[in-house]
């Protein structure tokens, strides 16, 4: 007869990724934008968004300010499972992005746009990380790279040093 062992940790990541799936599959900037997180982990998220007509610009194509939304919404998804973002939670802290970048490399006239967001450093302080956006056909149509502050708050009571 074997056992199974499970990891302990894998089942609270497992729980707390869905959590965050739930929450944000009900969060309402994201059911107005049509932003869909389709997958995410410490550290990781891939999130997309279907072009319909309020989300084109005058000349009919996405508008860039969709794409870049995309982007910075995926940056955020990325870091949420993520021990610094926990220790922010836990002391009540703040993350905040203090510089988000886009290069537009081509135009996105149908179907949707997917950005996958990865942490390249995550320091105390200081996170960086990157974004590439493909379009229908898993061509890349923007770049995007964001510099996020992490500022703790107050330390628990019982975690006082």
């Amino acid at each position: 007869m074997s056992t199974q062992k499970t990891d302990p940790d894998a089942d609270a990541n497992e729980a707390l990724k869905r959590k965050l799936l739930d929450f944000a599959a009900d969060f309402p900037f994201f059911n107005h934008m049509g932003l869909e997180v389709e997958d995410m982990g410490p550290g990781f998220a891939r999130v997309s968004v279907e072009l319909v007509d309020h989300l084109r610009n005058p000349n009919g194509q996405m508008h860039g300010g969709v794409i870049a939304t995309l982007v910075d919404m995926s940056i955020s998804q990325a870091m949420l499972m993520t021990d610094t973002y926990q220790r922010v939670r836990e002391t009540r802290g703040l993350m905040t992005n203090v510089d988000l970048r886009m290069k537009y490399l081509r135009a996105v006239g149908k179907g949707r746009a997917t950005v996958e967001s990865k942490i390249v450093h995550e320091g105390r302080r200081v996170v960086h990380v990157a974004s590439t956006v493909t379009d229908h056909r898993d061509k890349t149509v923007a770049l995007g790279d964001a510099t996020l502050m992490i500022v703790l708050g107050e330390e628990p009571p019982n975690e006082k040093k």
